[in-house]
């Protein structure tokens, strides 16, 4: 079979009585810098003997990408989408001392604490939609999942999927819920159509937006955003540019994901309209 010729199908779990649960490892180990991204994440080894790619703390964004990334792939997994297992990644504060890199060596030194990290999937190689066919209901819950949470980044610059075993695979939701980065405005941008979503690498396949729509509506619920938002540790949540507690942060967080949902129309009929566009 040729690449071309490789077409995806839908792949949604059975049971969506997901753990929603994270492990925490320890790094043991830095490997190298993964310099595709601006946050230079990295790859690195855990006291669990598996390899991980590490999102910083300390990175340009901080805290808030990890979160993003966090309530971003968690809520992907639930939808059934194939994304590496994230965990919570523990870094000591003497570790990296021994870095050369001074630049490295400050991202270290900053990042000491709970950071989040993604399994790292060995062998697997960048999506490129010109290689492969992606069938109609997998791009269109893909631009859904996306619109929904704001994420401007899975473009044909930088598509953030991955093929491993002739599988789809989700990466990097950390350019999504860019609400929290201008905090006033979160229930303006609540119901938000997202007009970034034109960018999206699969938005020409996307051809049944409104059974994705359907669908994942039938399957986020409030106790679940709700779970999913208590996952994000305290200790993210200390910000200097607000004055709300951590619990309140976090109620701001399942109040826009909450408030989405119910007006997803907004999102969807933008991704409807954009793609009339582009075809």
């Amino acid at each position: 079979m040729h690449n071309h010729d490789i077409i995806l199908k839908p792949y949604f779990y059975k049971n969506l009585q997901l753990d929603l649960s994270l492990r925490t490892v320890t790094v043991t180990r830095y490997i190298l810098p993964l310099r595709e991204g601006g946050s230079l994440p990295a790859l690195a080894e855990a006291d669990d003997d598996f390899k991980y790619v590490l999102k910083f703390r300390g990175a340009g964004h901080g805290v808030k990408a990890l979160i993003s990334e966090l309530i971003g792939g968690k809520i992907a997994q639930v939808l059934g989408f194939k994304m590496p297992e994230l965990v919570f990644a523990y870094l000591s504060e003497d570790f990296g001392r021994s870095e050369g890199d001074e630049e490295i060596q400050d991202l270290l030194k900053n990042s000491s604490g709970l950071n989040l990290a993604l399994h790292y999937l060995s062998g697997a190689i960048t999506y490129d939609p010109v290689a492969v066919k992606t069938d109609a209901t997998t791009a269109s819950e893909i631009v859904w999942l996306d619109a929904f949470l704001t994420n401007i980044d899975r473009t044909f610059r930088n598509t953030n999927m991955l093929m491993w075993h002739q599988e789809l695979w989700l990466i990097d939701n950390g350019a999504s819920l860019y609400f929290h980065h201008s905090w006033d405005n979160w229930e303006k941008n609540a119901i938000s159509p997202f007009v970034m979503i034109k960018d999206h690498v699969l938005l020409p396949e996307a051809s049944e937006l409104d059974a994705a729509n359907e669908k994942f509506k039938t399957i986020l619920t409030n106790d679940i955003l709700r779970e999913i938002v208590e996952l994000i540790p305290e200790d993210w949540l200390q910000w200097n540019d607000t004055e709300l507690s951590p619990a309140q942060i976090k109620e701001v967080y399942f109040q826009f994901l909450s408030r989405r949902l119910a007006n997803s129309d907004n999102f969807l009929n933008e991704a409807k309209n954009a793609r009339a566009k582009v075809i």
